[in-house]
């Protein structure tokens, strides 16, 4: 039987020496075609009944389908909103990335772009383009500065305690109760409002579901403090592009940085590239990463194998 790696992106090479270094003897085979240091199936995937679990990253639709043998599925990423959109998808067990590498490039990213909108860093990158040499009256200290987590998942909790560590005044809002050691909690619809009204600087970290689809829109926006910023780091589907635009030209926000959009590649002529303020990211946030990814599906292979129950399972009925 063989494993079946569909990648966007050209990770194929990595995937496959981890993958054959930790379960010699694995046959993984690569689509789409095209990665010289790899066996490929130009023709396809061979025989489909010889795949029995799949690696992937937005696959076509159809394509895990038209595996007849196939048990699992594998995400290479930590949203599984667009194998979800697929209508075709089997009902089998679906296995969301869940893996250091991951949690701590987005822990990373988030700290870096929250110290710098409260560190005026944006501020200070148009002075100097400017040539304009001119200092603070007054400097807020962290703990001085609300920052609030939409979502508590994995990639969630651990900014939030990171945020924490770096004495931030943090809270969190998730679907359902959750508690973290000195993190204010809120939760569902009643607990989303108290939580915006406390919050300086938003990240938006929700998995996408049809529930969390454009909940960054002028509503919520108008529930933040004047003068908020948003990072969003999770789904451009969260957001209503042209609300946000409208938020930080009234003043209602004082900044956005924005790692993921509804269209990617951005296109050039959109507003959000030129926009003074607003920071653009390429997808980057956090990028699952063979090298420290493979233990987690390595472990789900081997769990198949013996028959043991799947960790990371996602329930389709929540989307997460």
């Amino acid at each position: 039987m063989a494993l079946l790696f569909v990648s966007a992106h050209d990770h194929a090479p990595d995937w496959v020496a981890e993958l054959t270094a930790q379960l010699p003897g694995i046959e993984v085979r690569v689509w789409p075609s095209g990665h010289r240091d790899v066996r490929v199936w130009p023709e396809g995937l061979g025989d489909p009944a010889e795949i029995d679990t799949a690696l992937v990253w937005k696959p076509p639709a159809g394509l895990l389908a038209s595996l007849p043998n196939l048990k699992v599925i594998f995400s290479l990423g930590a949203g599984v909103d667009a194998l979800l959109a697929d209508p075709t998808l089997p009902g089998l067990p679906l296995v969301r990335m869940v893996e250091p590498g991951l949690t701590e490039g987005m822990t990373e990213y988030v700290c870096l772009h929250v110290l710098r909108w409260h560190r005026d860093a944006p501020l200070f990158e148009a002075r100097q383009r400017a040539g304009v040499w001119r200092q603070l009256t007054h400097q807020h200290l962290a703990r001085e500065r609300r920052v609030g987590i939409l979502g508590l998942g994995a990639l969630g909790g651990d900014a939030a305690l990171a945020l924490k560590a770096l004495r931030f005044d943090v809270a969190g809002w998730s679907r359902s109760p959750k508690h973290l050691e000195g993190i204010a909690t809120y939760h569902g619809a009643e607990g989303l409002g108290p939580f915006l009204a406390r919050t300086d600087i938003l990240v938006c970290l929700l998995p996408l579901t049809p529930e969390t689809e454009d909940i960054l829109d002028a509503g919520l926006f108008a529930q933040l403090p004047r003068g908020a910023v948003v990072i969003n780091a999770a789904r451009g589907r969260h957001l209503v592009e042209e609300d946000l635009l409208a938020a930080l030209d009234s003043g209602q926000l004082a900044g956005a940085t924005l790692d993921v959009f509804r269209t990617e590649p951005l296109p050039a002529s959109h507003p959000f590239w030129s926009h003074p303020k607003v920071t653009v990211t390429p997808h980057v946030a956090a990028i699952t990463q063979a090298r420290t990814a493979v233990e987690q599906v390595v472990d789900g292979l081997k769990r198949l194998a013996a028959g043991r129950p799947l960790v990371n399972l996602v329930d389709r009925a929540r989307g997460y």
